[in-house]
C-alpha cells in the first residue's frame, strides 16, 4: 500500500517499498541528493507530519538522536503514512529533471587509458539532465545497481558518455563493463541524479573556476567546464586531471581542443607515479593548484575522484580563500562486492 509524500506546495505518490528521494525525483521535485545510498547525509530531510521506515539508514550519517528529532534520510527512508517532510533551515525545493528509467544500446566502446573505457549508450528518448549528474546502471543479473558520472553536456541527450575504470574483482566492471559488454547490448538504467553541476544559466555569473579531477573523475568535469565556457566565452577555467602515470591520462585531445577555442582555459596533467624524465607535471593536482593560484577568492571550486583527493581538495580551496559556499565536491566510492544497490564504483 503506497502513501503520499508533501514538501512545500509538492506532492509525490510513493509506492510501498519506495524510497521518499525517489518517489520525489521521479515527480520532478528536486532534493537535495548525492550519493543515494545513505553514506553522505546530503538528502537529510525533517519529518512534519506521519510516521517513516529508516530502513538501513547507518548510523553514522543518521544518529539516534537525529531519528528522535524527526531527521531522516530521503533516500532510505520510506513512508508509512501519508508524509509531510521539509529541508532542514527551511531551504525551498524546486522542480527538476524527471527522474526515470530507460533502455539504453551500446553504440561504442573505446579503451581510452590504461583499465579505462569510454563507453557511448545510444537513447530512443532523450534524457533531459544537467552536466555533471550521473545515471545508474542495472548488473545484469543481479538486483545491484552501479553509478556513473556523465561526461555530456545538455545537449548531448541522445547518446550519453561514461567513461568507466576498470575495478579488479568489482561486479560490474570486471565482470561485465570491461570483459562482457559489447556493440549492440542493451543496458538498463535511471537518471539523472546527483546534485554536481552548474547553477542555471541565469543564476550563472561567470566567476573564475578550478576543476580537479581524479582518473575519471574527469568525466563529469569536461561536460561542467564545457557548459560553463559555452555561458562565458571569456570566462577563467583551469582543470587539473590527477592520475598515477602517463598510461592513465586520456582526453587529451579534448582538452586542448578547449584551449585553443577558449583564451581563458587551460589545463594540467599531473602525475603521482612519474618516471624520473617526464615533461609532465608530478606530485598532486591539490598541490599543483596551491603552487598556481595565489588567491582564489570569488572563484568557484570543482572536486571529483576519491575521497582522499576531494578532502586535500578542500582544504586546498580554502587555504586560497575559497568561499564554502561555492566548493562542489563528487566522491568516487569504491563499491563493496554485490553488497550495496546504491554506489559509485568509478
Amino acid at each position: 500500500m503506497g502513501a503520499t509524500v508533501r514538501i512545500g506546495d509538492r506532492e509525490a505518490a510513493c509506492a510501498e517499498g519506495q524510497p521518499i528521494l525517489d518517489a520525489l525525483l521521479r515527480a520532478g521535485v528536486w532534493m537535495p541528493n548525492s550519493c543515494n545510498q545513505g553514506t553522505c547525509g546530503t538528502c537529510k530531510l525533517q519529518v512534519v507530519e506521519g510516521e517513516v521506515d529508516h530502513g538501513t539508514s547507518p548510523l553514522d550519517t543518521l544518529t539516534p538522536d537525529e531519528r528522535v528529532s524527526g531527521l531522516a534520510l530521503g533516500c532510505q527512508a520510506r513512508p508509512c503514512t501519508d508524509t509531510v517532510v521539509a529541508l532542514p533551515g527551511g531551504a525551498a525545493t524546486r522542480s527538476t529533471h524527471e527522474l526515470r528509467d530507460f533502455d539504453a544500446t551500446v553504440a561504442g566502446i573505446e579503451d581510452v587509458a590504461r583499465d579505462t573505457r569510454r563507453i557511448l549508450l545510444r537513447l530512443e528518448e532523450p534524457l533531459r539532465f544537467e552536466a555533471g549528474q550521473y545515471v545508474e546502471l542495472v548488473v545484469p543479473g543481479t538486483d545491484q545497481r552501479r553509478q556513473y558520472s556523465l561526461a555530456n553536456v545538455a545537449e548531448e541527450d541522445k547518446e550519453l558518455e561514461l567513461h568507466v575504470r576498470l575495478v579488479p574483482g568489482g561486479l560490474a566492471t570486471h565482470g561485465w563493463l570491461c570483459r562482457d559488454l559489447a556493440v549492440g547490448d542493451v543496458v538498463r538504467a535511471s537518471g539523472p541524479l546527483g546534485d554536481f553541476h552548474l547553477p542555471p544559466a541565469e543564476e550563472d555569473a561567470g566567476e573564475p573556476m578550478v576543476l580537479i579531477g581524479g582518473g575519471t573523475g574527469l568525466a563529469p568535469l569536461l561536460g561542467i567546464a564545457r557548459t560553463a565556457l559555452a555561458r562565458h566565452p571569456d570566462r577563467q577555467v583551469v582543470l587539473y586531471h590527477g592520475v598515477r602515470d602517463e598510461q592513465d591520462l586520456y582526453a587529451g585531445e579534448l582538452l586542448d581542443d578547449l584551449s585553443s577555442t577558449y583564451p581563458g582555459f587551460g589545463y594540467h596533467q599531473v602525475l603521482s607515479e612519474a618516471p624520473d624524465e617526464t615533461s609532465l607535471r608530478t606530485g598532486f593536482p591539490t598541490d599543483a593548484f596551491l603552487d598556481d593560484v595565489p588567491s582564489a577568492r570569488g572563484w568557484s571550486g570543482w572536486l571529483c575522484g576519491p575521497p582522499p583527493m576531494v578532502e586535500a581538495g578542500v582544504k586546498a580551496f580554502k587555504r586560497r580563500r575559497m568561499a564554502p559556499r561555492l566548493i562542489h565536491r563528487e566522491k568516487f566510492t569504491p563499491a563493496e562486492p554485490a553488497t550495496t544497490p546504491f554506489i559509485q564504483e568509478s
